[in-house]
C-alpha cells in the first residue's frame, strides 16, 4: 500500500495492534516512551541551546533559549530527530509557560506532547490501515493531513487534561502556549496553540528570501478569538498602561490577565473562552523552501518576519543561526523597549537542506 502502509508496518513491530485496539492507550503509550528513552539514550533528543544533525539526515535544527528579565526562563524546546524510529521524521517544540507555575507548565507539556502525540498517530494510522472504507493510498496527502490533524487534536486535548490532574503542578492560573512542527518526508504538520509563531523562508521569483508565516498569533482581539470568549461570557481589554495589549479577563473580577486565547492550563479561565485547541495545518515543503523559525513571541515582539529571515540567512554557521536570531532580539529589545522589562526568548531554526559535510555533527548537547 505505499508509503503509509510502510510506515504503518513499521509501527506495527513496535505496537501490538491488539492491544491498541483493547487497550485505554496504556500499552501504545508506554511503547511511545521507550521510543523516548532511546531516542535521549542516541543523543537524538536536544532540550537545550545546541543543534543536531544526525549522520545521514536532511535536516538540520539549531535551538537558542535565553531568560528575559521577570525571573526564570519560563520557555522550553525540543528537537527530536528520527520522531519515533522514523528515519524521515522531526518533530520541533517549542514552549512558553506564564504564571508563577509557567516553568513547570511548559516542561510537562514538553514532556508529555511528542510520546502522547505518537501514540495517538499510530493509533489512528492503524485504525485507517484497517478500516475497509479508507484508501491510504487514493489522496495520501489529503488521508496524511487528516491523520495528523486528529492525532494531534486528540494528543492535545489529552495533555490538558492531564496537566489538570497533576498533583504536583498548580496551573490554575498557570499556562503555556506550544508551537510544533513534525517533518515527514517533504511535508510539514503545524499545530499552534497560542502565540509563539512559525515563519518559513522560501526563494523569492527574484531569488531573494520571502517570509512566508505559517501561524497566527492567537491573541484575544482576533475577531473569532473574541467572539468565542465574549459568547462565554469572558472579557477582552486593554489596561490603560498597555494600549494596544489585549488580554482575558474574568467576567466578574481583573484576572488574570492572559494575553493569548489558546494554551494549556490556565483552568480558571478555562470555561471563559480559553482552549487548548491547536490549529493544524500543512505545507508540501519543495527546493524553494530554505528554512522555518520557530519562536516564542519574545522574538516577534521587536523582530519582524522579514528580519529573522535575514538574519538567519546571513549567519555563516547555521549551527549558531538561532543565538544570533535571539541575540538580536536582546538588542532590539534594549533599543525599542526601554523600561520595560525583557521578555524570555526562545528559537528553533529548521533546515530543509543538510548543510556540507563538514557541519555534519551529532548533538552536542545533553538533555536537561
Amino acid at each position: 500500500m505505499g508509503h503509509l502502509s510502510s510506515m504503518f508496518n513499521v509501527l506495527a513491530r513496535s505496537f501490538s495492534l491488539r492491544k491498541v485496539k483493547n487497550n485505554g492507550n496504556g500499552d501504545g503509550r508506554e511503547a511511545a516512551d521507550l521510543m523516548v528513552k532511546d531516542a535521549k539514550k542516541n543523543e537524538m533528543i536536544l532540550r537545550s541551546s545546541g543543534y543536531v544533525n544526525i549522520d545521514g539526515s536532511n535536516n538540520f535544527a539549531a535551538v537558542c533559549s535565553r531568560r528575559g528579565e521577570k525571573g526564570v526562563n519560563q520557555d522550553c524546546c525540543i528537537v527530536w530527530e528520527g520522531f519515533g524510529c522514523q528515519a524521515d521524521m522531526m518533530f520541533c517544540g517549542i514552549f512558553d509557560g506564564h504564571g508563577s507555575w509557567g516553568h513547570f507548565v511548559a516542561k510537562k507539556v514538553r514532556e508529555s506532547m511528542p510520546s502522547s502525540l505518537l501514540c495517538n498517530w499510530q493509533e489512528t494510522l492503524a485504525q485507517c490501515s484497517l478500516d475497509p472504507d479508507i484508501n491510504l493510498e487514493s489522496d495520501k496527502k489529503h488521508q496524511r493531513f487528516n491523520i495528523w490533524k486528529h492525532s494531534y487534536l486528540k494528543t492535545c486535548a489529552a495533555v490538558d487534561q492531564e496537566l489538570e490532574q497533576h498533583r504536583r503542578i498548580d496551573s490554575f492560573s498557570s499556562g503555556t502556549t506550544a508551537l510544533t512542527i513534525v517533518r515527514q518526508g517533504e511535508l510539514i504538520f503545524v499545530a499552534n496553540v497560542g502565540d509563539s509563531r512559525a515563519v518559513l523562508a522560501t526563494t523569492g521569483e527574484d531569488g531573494s528570501l520571502v517570509p512566508v508565516q505559517l501561524t497566527f498569533d492567537f491573541k484575544p482581539n482576533l475577531p473569532q478569538e473574541a467572539e468565542r470568549i465574549l459568547q462565554c461570557k469572558g472579557r477582552v481589554f486593554c489596561l490603560n498602561d498597555e494600549p494596544g495589549v489585549h488580554r482575558v479577563w474574568l467576567p466578574d473580577a481583573d484576572s488574570p490577565g492572559l494575553a493569548m486565547s489558546r494554551a494549556f492550563g490556565d483552568y480558571c479561565v478555562k470555561d471563559f473562552g480559553l482552549i487548548s485547541e491547536p490549529e493544524v495545518t500543512q505545507r508540501h515543503i519543495t527546493s524553494k523552501d530554505q528554512f522555518v523559525i520557530l519562536a516564542t513571541d519574545g522574538v516577534w515582539d521587536v523582530i519582524t518576519n522579514q528580519a529573522a529571515v535575514e538574519i538567519v540567512s546571513s549567519t555563516p554557521d547555521k549551527a549558531k543561526a538561532a543565538k544570533r536570531l535571539v541575540q538580536s532580539a536582546v538588542h532590539a529589545w534594549k533599543r525599542k523597549r526601554k523600561g520595560i522589562a525583557m521578555d524570555d526568548i526562545s528559537a528553533i531554526c529548521l533546515f530543509f537542506h543538510s548543510p556540507p559535510s563538514s557541519q555534519q555533527v551529532h548533538a552536542a548537547s545533553s538533555p536537561k
